[in-house]
This record gives structure tokens, C-alpha cells and sequence, in this order.
């Protein structure tokens, strides 16, 4: 275990956000998500929210500022989103800034040029997201 990282981080997880490079994404998939379908690099993390991986992810992660760093999957014509799943994810990230939203497709052809998906344990319907990773400040 180390100091100032959350423990829902796994190893495997640590090591791929520190091997990520300013534009790589990283999907943190529901529990429902087709991650092996689309992408070689997946970790799981079952039982975890995903607000909770958010939340453990971001104090290491800087998020890009040259793109809309955050992307989630817009509803299916007929479907409805639950408003609280973003707002869950914001809260987690600290974010306010836009959020780009995309179709269902459009988001798993995302996620096949993604540098890792991440399965967590999260239920909630449309409960995917992406993060762009940006540029490390110098300390």
C-alpha cells in the first residue's frame, strides 16, 4: 500500500495511468459494458462505483485542457438518462466544465482506440465515461 492513493486503485490500474500520455483516453465502463469486445487492455474492478474509481483516479490523473477532457454516452432515441449518474461522476472528478456527450456506437468506437478500459461494479444505466488525459503540471 502506498501513501496518498486511494485503495480502490489497483496496481494494474496505477501503472497504466502513470504509462498513459497527454491525449490517451481511459475508459471507465459500467458493469454492463462490452470492454473485452472492444478493447485488448482491460481491468477489472468489480464491485467498485464508478464515482468511487473516479474519485480515487483523479488526484493522480490531470485532465486534458486543450479538449473536452470528459465524455459520456448520450441516451438511446426512446431511452431517458438519469441525471444523477453525472452529477455522481462531477462530484467524484470536481468537474464542471463540459461534459461531450456521444452516441452509443460512436462511444465504443472510442473505446476500441482507448488506452485501457476500466470495468467497475457500477449498475446505473449509461453509467460509462471517458477521461482524456492531459499534461502533468510541474510540481
Amino acid at each position: 500500500m502506498l501513501k496518498g492513493i486511494s485503495p480502490v486503485i489497483s496496481p494494474e490500474l496505477l501503472k497504466i495511468l502513470a504509462e498513459m500520455g497527454h491525449g490517451d483516453e481511459i475508459v471507465i465502463s459500467d458493469a454492463h459494458f462490452p470492454a473485452h469486445t472492444f478493447n485488448d487492455h482491460v481491468i477489472r474492478a468489480d464491485g467498485l462505483p464508478a464515482d468511487v474509481l473516479l474519485a480515487g483516479i483523479i488526484p493522480l490523473f490531470e485532465l486534458d485542457s486543450y479538449a473536452i477532457p470528459v465524455i459520456m454516452m448520450e441516451a438511446v432515441s426512446g431511452d431517458v438518462l438519469d441525471p444523477s449518474v453525472e452529477a455522481r461522476y462531477r462530484k467524484a472528478l470536481h468537474y464542471e466544465g463540459m461534459i461531450e456527450r456521444i452516441s452509443r456506437f460512436a462511444f465504443y468506437e472510442r473505446a476500441q482506440k482507448a488506452y485501457a478500459v476500466v470495468i467497475s461494479g457500477e449498475l446505473a444505466k449509461y453509467g460509462n465515461i471517458i477521461l482524456k488525459k492531459g499534461v502533468t503540471p510541474i510540481l
